[in-house]
This record gives structure tokens, C-alpha cells and sequence, in this order.
């Protein structure tokens, strides 16, 4: 194949579509990268180990952009000097990587995306992430939007009107993506995510920033979890009891969800084969692994390191997980939870919500960034994002939340809030919510059992606690009972109640019912 219609010029060897063996020979030969004992392929990558938001820009003109903090607009002029310094960066190159695939199981929704690697590992990341075509499928691919990637340029900010060295660029006109500057292979997953829900909707399809799994007795029985890195999506997802249809992005059409990706990108900080089989076995020959320390001799891993980074990372096909759902498909949700995971330790771990409640929830997207996640974090941060996923949302969150209103009273759906953050006191002072009662939590949500069990509201954000759930110590269910201080847990909950407050001032817009349904502060009582 030629490069030429992305002006790349003179490169020696173009590969496109290499088998994963083949992949980490390459890399292996050409990359300052290892094996782990497992087989799998290790790389560092360097500066920059989460996503960059500063860095990260769509052309100016792209039609119904929600224009701001998230997504900053660059010029047309800024964007082509950036692909010239790219196209000439690649050009000349001993070697080129080519994958070409999908983004969307769903055939009637799914978009071909061809992904230009400097590095091998890179492309062995998104033969991962992307859904992988078959013989025909490549034979006859033409890609809808491209994606180059070249790490190893470092851009000059004033000559190219961006912010680093780094620069993640969308382009919906050109149908292409630019990634200069960072090797965190997040980014190009990301950059996609975002692409895909800018134009799902145009479908009529919501694009979802969240996990999803079915039962595996063959009743099609589907659950969804939302929430932001770290908060829960792919651990509580990937559960031996239920089959994987994905495990971070997501699309709602009239037919049933569908999985975006062909590949899971899980976090490995304090990772075990006890606590997570599934994540922990799917490291193997053919998975990428960012940022994990190893010994030098015998290449074992040690999950609990995180002197490169917090935010270590494996990225590996979902055909790693037993039982995953091969065609990417399910039915409609009967159950939606919402993951936060709260470091003022003061949400319950689980609530069920009304309709209103799920809307001001989803809308409100309240969590704590853990150290790691994006560059410049280091202890957990109270933030609001917009749907569980603002950074990727290129179009007015009321657009996805009107979308997700609607099929949760279409579908009958129940939603519940789950707390994976602190108990018994705040971030430093508590301790964070076991994986075990989690995990009994969201098997009593997924199976109904939650559904039928007494109930009581706590006065702050006006939830319904249950009172029992199997598998779970109900001195917990109540965070206020959690604390020995309970005079601080008012005081603390009272703040944050007011921060959701002080958050959803810019959604004036939204129907009365849905304000109302949120937490009330101390003044607003």
C-alpha cells in the first residue's frame, strides 16, 4: 500500500495489519521496550502517562460543537501545519504501521478507521482497542477517518498555535486525527471515543462513556456502569458470573446497546489474580502494558508500584475475557449504576434513583479524578463531568442527556448510584469501599434483588438507602453511621451538597423536576 494520499513519503517497509506476533517482534527489535514474564509486550511511555486536556483541540467550523473548556476550537491554518510537520516527520521512515478497523459491532452504526503508527506497540494498542476486520472485511476496507499517530515529534507551540510540545488534534471536516508529542496510547482510543459520539447521535444513537455486561443464562439481561477512569467501570464489569460486551464505550440505538471498541484498557495499579482474575489473566502474549515495574531478571510485575505512575495501564482484545459477548451486541438495559467514587466519603454505597434523580446523577457525573488518570493529579480531586465523559462529548451534554432520559422511561430501566470511594470518614481519614462489597452491591442490583428490600432517605441528597443487602454489612449502607464523628459527616455532606448545587447553576435550562430532585445544602433547606 501507499502513503502517499496522507503526503508520507519514501518510507521503506509500510506493514499494515499485522498479526500480534509479528507486532511485538517489531517492536521488540525497533522500541526501547521488554516482555513481561507473561509474554505480554511493556512499554514506558515517557512524559506523558495519562491523557493531556490541555493539549487536546477540534478544528474550528465542526457544526453544533459545544465550544469551551473541553472542547477548544484551533484553526484550519493551526491544524495543517501540524499534519505538514507530521506527513514530513513519518516520511522517510524505515518502517510505517497500518491497522485499518472498526469502531461500533453494530454494522448499521460502525465506522472503518485506518490508524498510522511511528511505533509498533502503538499499533499493536489499537489492533487491540478497534474491532478487528475480517479477510473480506480488509480486502475491501475504505476508511472513513484516519488517525496518525507520531509520538516522537515534538511540536514548537508558537510556530504551530498549540499549547506543548504535545498536540491531540480532531478534524471532522478532513475526517482525521493528529496525535504528536505523547506516546500514552490512551489518546488515540479517546480521540476516537469522541469522534464516534459526535456522530452517533446524528444517528439517533446515544454514545455512552461506560462498561456493560449480560447475564450468561441466555436471557439477554444487560446492566450498564458509568463513571470516569478509576471509578469502577472495568473491574465491576469483567465479573466471572456475567459475560463482557465491553468495557468503557458504549452505543444506545433502538435496537440495544453495542460495543464501540474490540479491546479492554484497564488500569493495573495494585492489580491481583485474587481480587481481579479476569484482568489479571488477560495479561498475556499480545496485551500492552504501560508504565508497570518489573525486575530486571525475572520480569515479574509489581502491581503496587507506581513510581512511573498511578495511571499503569494493559490494553488487551476482549477475546482475552472468557465468556465475553463475541458479537459485541445485547438487549436494552434493565439496569444502569452509576459509579462515583466520592472522597468526602459521604455518599452512600448504593442508591436507587427515580427517573429525576438518574437525570440530575448522570447530568451532574460527580466523582473524585484519582492520581494518575490525566497529568497534574496526584491525590483524588472532587469534579463534575458533564454524562460521566465531558471530555469526549464534542456536542451539548443536554443532548445526550435528553437521549438517555428517554430510553430509561422507554425501557423501564432501573438506575442506581454506587459509591467506590470512602467510607467511614473522607479521602485520607477513611478507607476506600471494599471491592467485595462492592462487587455483592452490583450483583444484588443486576439480579433485582435490590428492587424488592426496604428502603429509607437520608437528608442530604435525599437518597434511598436500602437497608439490608445480601452479602453486605448494613452498618455500612448508611455513610452517616459509617463515621464516629457524626457532627463532621453533617458538616461534610453539607458541602458537598452545596458543591452539587454550585455545579448545576449552568443547567438552567434543565425542567424543574430534574433540579429539584438533587441534593439540598443547609441554605437551600
Amino acid at each position: 500500500m501507499e502513503l502517499l494520499k496522507y503526503n508520507i513519503k519514501n518510507v521503506k517497509n509500510i506493514y499494515r495489519n499485522l498479526s500480534p506476533a509479528v507486532l511485538v517482534e517489531h517492536a521488540l527489535r525497533t522500541e526501547p521496550c521488554r516482555l513481561m514474564d507473561s509474554g505480554a509486550l511493556l512499554v514506558e511511555t515517557g512524559k506523558y502517562t495519562g491523557r493531556s486536556p490541555k493539549d487536546r483541540f477540534i478544528v474550528e467550523g465542526a457544526a453544533n460543537v459545544a465550544w469551551g473548556k473541553e472542547n477548544v476550537p484551533i484553526s484550519s491554518e493551526a491544524f495543517d501545519k501540524v499534519y505538514d510537520l507530521i506527513s514530513k516527520y513519518l516520511s522517510g521512515k524505515e518502517n510505517i504501521y497500518v491497522f485499518d478497523g472498526f469502531a461500533g459491532a453494530d454494522k448499521k452504526y460502525s465506522l472503518a478507521i485506518r490508524v498510522i503508527n511511528e511505533y509498533a506497540s502503538q499499533n499493536l494498542f489499537m489492533h487491540n482497542m478497534l474491532i478487528r476486520p475480517t479477510k473480506d472485511e480488509l480486502k475491501n476496507f475504505s476508511e472513513q477517518f484516519t488517525l496518525i499517530s507520531a509520538p516522537g515529534l515534538k511540536l514548537n507551540p508558537t510556530e504551530c498555535g498549540v499549547n506543548s510540545e504535545a498536540a491531540i488534534i480532531i478534524n471532522f471536516d478532513k475526517k482525521m486525527i493528529l496525535i504528536a508529542g505523547s506516546k500514552y496510547a490512551g489518546e488515540m482510543k479517546k480521540s476516537v471515543f469522541s469522534v464516534m459520539n459526535y456522530l452517533l447521535p446524528l444517528k439517533g444513537v446515544l454514545g455512552m462513556h461506560c462498561s456493560a455486561n449480560m447475564a450468561k443464562d441466555g436471557s439477554g439481561d444487560t446492566a450498564l456502569f458509568f463513571g470516569l477512569s478509576g471509578t469502577g467501570k472495568t473491574t465491576l464489569s469483567a465479573s466471572p458470573d456475567r459475560a463482557l460486551i465491553g468495557d468503557d464505550e458504549h452505543g444506545w440505538s433502538d435496537d440495544g446497546i453495542f460495543n464501540i471498541e474490540g479491546g479492554c484498557y484497564a488500569k493495573c495499579i495494585n492489580l491481583s489474580k485474587e481480587g481481579e482474575p479476569e484482568i489479571y489473566n488477560a495479561i498475556r502474549h499480545g496485551s500492552v502494558v504501560e508504565n508497570v515495574v518489573i525486575d530486571d531478571i525475572t520480569r515479574v510485575p509489581d502491581y503496587s508500584d507506581k513510581s512511573l505512575t498511578e495511571n499503569t495501564r494493559v490494553s488487551y482484545p476482549i477475546d482475552f475475557i472468557p465468556g465475553k459477548v463475541a458479537s459485541g451486541v445485547g438487549k436494552h438495559p434493565r439496569t444502569i449504576i452509576f459509579l462515583s467514587a466520592d472522597a468526602f466519603g459521604v455518599l452512600p454505597p448504593v442508591a436507587k434513583l427515580s427517573k429525576e434523580q438518574a437525570m440530575y446523577y448522570f447530568v451532574s457525573g460527580y466523582t473524585s479524578k484519582v492520581a494518575g488518570t490525566e497529568r497534574g493529579i496526584v491525590d483524588p480531586v472532587c469534579t463534575f463531568s458533564t454524562c460521566f465523559g465531558s471530555p469526549f462529548l464534542p456536542l451539548s451534554s443536554s443532548v445526550y442527556a435528553s437521549m438517555l432520559g428517554k430510553k430509561i422511561e422507554d425501557f423501564g430501566t432501573d438506575v442506581y448510584l454506587i459509591n467506590t470511594g470512602w467510607t467511614g470518614g473522607k479521602y485520607g481519614v477513611g478507607s476506600r469501599m471494599s471491592l467485595k462489597a462492592t462487587r455483592a452491591i452490583v450483583a444484588a442490583a443486576v439480579s433485582g434483588a435490590l428492587a424488592s428490600v426496604k428502603y429509607e432517605k437520608e437528608p442530604f441528597f435525599g437518597l434511598n438507602i436500602p437497608l439490608s443487602c445480601e452479602g453486605v454489612d448494613s452498618a455500612i449502607l448508611n455513610p452517616r453511621s459509617a463515621w464516629k464523628n457524626k457532627s463532621e459527616y453533617d458538616e461534610t455532606a453539607n458541602k458537598l451538597a452545596a458543591l452539587f448545587e454550585e455545579n448545576f447553576v449552568r443547567y438552567a435550562d434543565m425542567p424543574e423536576e430534574i433540579r429539584a430532585a438533587g441534593p439540598k445544602s443547609k441554605k437551600q433547606r
